[in-house]
């Protein structure tokens, strides 16, 4: 039976570099976002690149409560175990507090924070009756420097790295490792037009192997915080 890896917003970016990674290592793999097409095509290229391993995936805006009970409940009527979640469905959008649009901050809130809480609640009945599971999620650099522009976007990778410490806190008698990981820049669409060359990013695939190594060192420890930047410093 194969381990099973649930990585939220996977058809690109850091998601996508997650779910190659944990697939290249025999995982079956759960994923949702809220295009059809791309995520038919990425179950396609996984399924076709890694023999055995299955890839199933949902169309959902978990952006949404509603949305992300329905993923839940998908979730636990096709596996019976979740060895690994990651909750990395995010959104960014610039602008101060003082002048951004209204609403933005309940958008960064629902999609970087509600959509993770109600996501792990659902998930972790599972891995507290097997003892065991590891939970990431993926914070920001904006989750520990304010910076300007960063506005509700990093008020809301605030408090999903506060999340994150209050679960490792709650989870840690009961075998369930938790981990925050801390991205700077990452070359994603997102940058595309920045005029910043490539070098000046990490990479997608180089945070999806720090997590992959994470998760892969023994029961006996954890790996609290994965902070990374780029090479050259911050953008």
């Amino acid at each position: 039976m194969n381990k099973v890896a649930v990585i939220t917003g996977g058809t690109k970016g850091i998601g996508k570099a997650l779910i190659l990674k944990f697939a290249k290592n025999g995982f079956d793999i759960i994923t949702c976002s809220r295009n059809t097409v791309e995520l038919e095509k990425l179950k396609n290229e996984v399924e076709g690149a890694f023999t055995g391993v299955e890839v199933l995936v949902r169309t959902s805006d978990i952006s949404l409560k509603t949305e992300v009970n329905d993923f839940v409940k998908f979730i636990i009527s096709k596996k019976s175990h979740i060895d690994v979640l990651i909750n990395n469905t995010g959104i960014y959008q610039p602008g101060g507090i003082s002048s951004e649009p209204n609403g933005q901050l309940e958008l960064m809130i629902n999609t970087n924070l509600y959509s993770a809480y109600h996501l792990t609640r659902g998930i972790l009945p599972m891995m507290i009756h097997d003892k065991s599971g590891h939970i990431f999620n993926i914070c920001s650099i904006a989750s520990i420097i304010p910076y300007a522009n960063g506005g509700s976007y990093s008020i809301s990778k605030y408090a999903m790295l506060g999340m994150t410490k209050v679960l490792r806190e709650e989870l840690k008698s009961k075998g369930i490792r938790v981990t925050a990981v801390l991205p700077g820049a990452t070359y994603t669409s997102s940058w595309e037009g920045s005029g910043f060359p490539e070098t000046r990013f990490i990479k997608a695939e180089d945070v999806a192997d720090a997590i992959f190594g994470a998760f892969s060192l023994s029961k006996n420890s954890v790996v609290e915080e994965i902070l990374i930047r780029p090479q050259e410093g911050d953008i």
